[in-house]
């Protein structure tokens, strides 16, 4: 069982930066890949960006340039750096954890891009 909480949400002018962290626990043997969604409102959950224990990333392409996703294999945790946001940007993030058994999602962290 894998318990995921995310943190580093909050509101944030256009333009600016903020950084999501989402840290693993539990009981698990590994987990194969870590990675983020969001939902804004009236909008479907979307895919953003994902990075496996192997390093390789994959960004969805409004995000391409701006964010960047990291992991920390030793304490099981998957970071989403965020520059230059802008108000689309403004929705609930989603952490996840894959490991090889099932698909695990945090409670999610609110970020506002807003002046």
């Amino acid at each position: 069982q894998v318990q995921l909480v995310e943190s580093g949400g909050g509101l944030v002018q256009p333009g600016g930066s903020l950084r999501l962290s989402c840290a693993a626990s539990g009981s698990f043997f590994s987990i194969s890949g870590m990675g983020w969604y969001r939902q804004a409102p009236g909008k479907q959950r979307e895919f953003i960006a994902t990075a496996t224990s192997g390093s390789n990333t994959n960004y969805r392409d409004s995000v391409k340039g701006r964010f960047t996703i990291s992991r920390d294999n030793a304490k099981n945790t998957v970071y989403l750096q965020m520059n230059n946001l802008k108000p689309e940007d403004t929705a609930v993030y989603y952490c996840y954890a894959l490991t090889g058994t099932r698909n695990y999602w945090g409670q999610g962290t609110q970020v506002t891009v807003s002046s």
